[in-house]
């Protein structure tokens, strides 16, 4: 699911209830990019990671900004470990709240995880002052997750409850 051209948002809070799939290689994700993409490129336009998981990772979610001078395996986020369980046994809600100068990830309700300018390696820029479009996508392998094994079962899924957005500051 891609929103470009059809929506965008500046702030607010940005929320979906999902039951991602399991096993290596597997890596389901909710995020968002800077609708200004088409004209600035990446990472420039700035990117808010609200959930991604990796498959090898059962139990943990991470959510991530990436922008110029903090990109790929450089940008600045945290993980979250369930206490008990994996997050494929169950549907959680995954969010983020983003207002001018903050972006703060929630799981269930949850905080795990704040950034303001100030987080931002020194000479970096703040990029999350323009609207984004939303993507929820499904990926099979790749260089962060590695590839599927003999472990991997298919077909897999990632069920998508809601999402839903709010109006924020």
């Amino acid at each position: 699911l891609k929103t470009e051209g059809l929506f965008s948002q500046a702030y607010g809070r940005f929320e979906a209830r999902i039951r991602i799939p399991r096993g290596q290689g597997m890596w389901p994700a909710f995020w968002m990019l800077g609708d200004d993409i088409a004209k600035v490129g990446w990472p420039q336009s700035g990117e808010i990671d609200i959930m991604e998981n990796i498959g090898r990772e059962p139990p943990i979610v991470h959510g991530t900004l990436h922008g110029p001078g903090y990109s790929g395996e450089h940008g600045i986020g945290r993980a979250y470990t369930l206490r008990s369980g994996i997050l494929a046994d169950d549907f959680h809600i995954y969010a983020v709240e983003w207002r001018p100068n903050e972006v703060v990830w929630f799981i269930d309700g949850r905080q795990y995880n704040r950034v303001t300018p100030a987080d931002l390696p020194k000479g970096t820029k703040w990029v999350y002052d323009h609207p984004f479009f939303l993507l929820l996508n499904l990926a099979v392998g790749g260089g962060w997750p590695g590839d599927p094994n003999a472990s991997t079962t298919f077909p897999q899924e990632m069920v998508v409850d809601y999402v839903r957005v709010y109006r924020g500051p």
